[in-house]
C-alpha cells in the first residue's frame, strides 16, 4: 500500500535535506582540505597562483565527494528517521496506521533517483572535471601521470612479434610513455630483447622510444637516442588506456571497453566500473534499509547513541566488503559484474532482513 502524497512528499523532503547536508559538509571539507595541501606545493611550481589551486581543487573534489555518495545517503537517512522520531512524528504516522514500510517508501524513492542521478550527470561531470584536473596539475607541476598509481602495462601483437610495455607513467592527452621497460617476443613466442627507454611516444604504426637501451641474449648491449619498433596499435586507443576509469564518463565507459577490446588491451577496470555504476541506485537503497534498521527505536526508550553507533558500525563493514569486492574484481578472481553488485544485493537483503525483524518480529 502507497503512503498518502502530502506525507510522502514531506517525508521525502526530509531525506532529502539531510542526505544534501551530509553530502555538501563533505565536499566542504573535502575541498578546504584538497585545497591546503595544493597550496602547500604551489610553491614548488612556478607560475601557479592561489586562483589556478582553487580551480584545481575544484576540478578534483567531485570525483573524490562520489566515493563517499553511498554514506551520505546512509547517514542522511539516519538523520532524517531520528529526527522524525524525536518530532514523535513518526509515532503519529504509526498511530494512524501507516507502518515503516509505507512511510520508507519516500525514503528509498529519493535513494533512487539520486542514485540515477548520480550516474547519468553527476559521474559524466566529474568524469570529465577529473580529465581537465589531471592535464591542469600535469601543466603546473610537470609530472606525469599515473592512473590509481599503479604502473602501466601494454602489449602489442605486430609484424615482428609480441611486446609487453611496461611504464612508470604517462603524458596526458599524448600517446607517451615515460620510464619504459620493454620484452619484446619473436613470431614463435620466443624472447628476443629487452629495450629500456627514457621515453616511447606512439605514432602511427610504430613507436619511438628516445634514451634507448637495448639488451638481448646474443649481442652485447646497445644505447641509441632514437630507437624504433613497429606496433598495430593506435594513439587514440592508448591514450584511453592512459586514463583512470573514474575519468570516464558513464556514457563513454561501454564505448571504451568496446575500443580497448580491440586493441588487446586490459578492459577489467572499465567493466568493474561501468557496473559498479550500474549498481548503485540499488546501494543507495540498500543504505536506506540499513539506515531504517538502526534508527527506527523511539526516543524515549533510549539507546540513541547505540542506534548511530550501530549504523556507522553497518557503514563501515559495508564499505569494507565494497572495497574487498572491488579488489577482487580488479585483480580478475571474481567477475566485474558479482564485484559490483554483491554489496549492493548483500546490503539490501540484509537491512530487509533486520527491519523485518524489528517490525514483523
Amino acid at each position: 500500500m502507497l503512503i498518502g502524497a502530502t506525507l510522502g512528499r514531506y517525508f521525502s523532503w526530509q531525506f532529502l535535506k539531510t542526505i544534501f547536508m551530509v553530502f555538501a559538509t563533505v565536499f566542504a571539507l573535502v575541498y578546504t582540505l584538497d585545497l591546503v595541501e595544493l597550496m602547500r606545493r604551489a610553491g614548488d611550481a612556478e607560475g601557479a597562483t592561489a586562483g589556478m589551486m582553487a580551480r584545481l581543487a575544484l576540478y578534483r573534489t567531485p570525483t573524490i565527494a562520489e566515493q563517499v555518495l553511498p554514506f551520505a545517503v546512509l547517514f542522511g537517512s539516519m538523520v532524517s528517521l531520528l529526527q522524525l522520531s524525536r518530532k514523535l512524528e513518526l509515532v503519529i504516522a504509526r498511530a494512524a496506521g501507516i507502518s515503516a514500510w509505507q512511510f520508507l517508501q519516500p525514503g528509498l524513492f529519493v535513494a533512487l533517483t539520486i542514485g540515477i542521478f548520480s550516474v547519468t550527470v553527476y559521474n559524466p561531470m566529474s568524469a570529465n572535471l577529473k580529465q581537465r584536473a589531471a592535464a591542469l596539475e600535469t601543466r603546473l607541476f610537470s609530472r606525469s601521470y599515473l592512473p590509481n598509481g599503479k604502473a602501466i602495462w601494454l602489449r602489442q601483437k605486430s609484424l615482428d612479434g609480441q611486446a609487453i610495455f611496461r611504464a612508470s607513467g604517462s603524458l596526458p592527452d599524448e600517446a607517451t610513455l615515460t620510464g619504459v621497460t620493454i620484452y619484446a617476443f619473436d613470431n614463435t613466442g620466443s624472447f628476443s630483447q629487452r629495450i629500456e627507454a627514457k621515453e616511447a611516444t606512439l605514432h602511427e604504426g610504430f613507436w619511438e622510444l628516445r634514451e634507448a637501451r637495448v639488451l638481448s641474449a646474443i649481442e652485447e648491449p646497445q644505447s641509441y637516442d632514437q630507437y624504433i619498433i613497429a606496433s598495430n596499435l593506435r594513439p587514440s586507443e592508448v591514450r584511453r588506456s592512459f586514463i583512470d576509469p573514474d575519468a570516464v564518463p558513464f556514457w563513454k565507459l561501454q564505448e571504451t571497453i568496446e575500443r580497448l577490446e580491440k586493441a588487446e588491451l586490459n578492459t577489467t577496470p572499465y567493466r568493474l566500473r561501468y557496473d559498479t555504476l550500474l549498481a548503485r541506485p540499488l546501494l543507495f537503497i540498500a543504505m536506506v534499509f540499513v539506515a531504517a534498521s538502526v534508527s527506527l527505536r523511539f526516543f524515549r526508550f533510549g539507546g540513541v547513541a547505540m542506534m548511530v553507533l550501530g549504523g556507522v558500525a553497518a557503514g563501515f563493514m559495508l564499505y569494507v566488503a565494497t572495497e574487498l569486492m572491488a579488489e577482487l574484481g580488479a585483480a580478475g578472481i571474481i567477475s566485474s559484474v558479482v564485484a559490483a553488485w554483491f554489496p549492493a544485493v548483500v546490503g539490501s537483503l540484509l537491512g530487509t532482513l533486520a527491519l523485518l525483524h524489528q517490525e514483523d518480529g
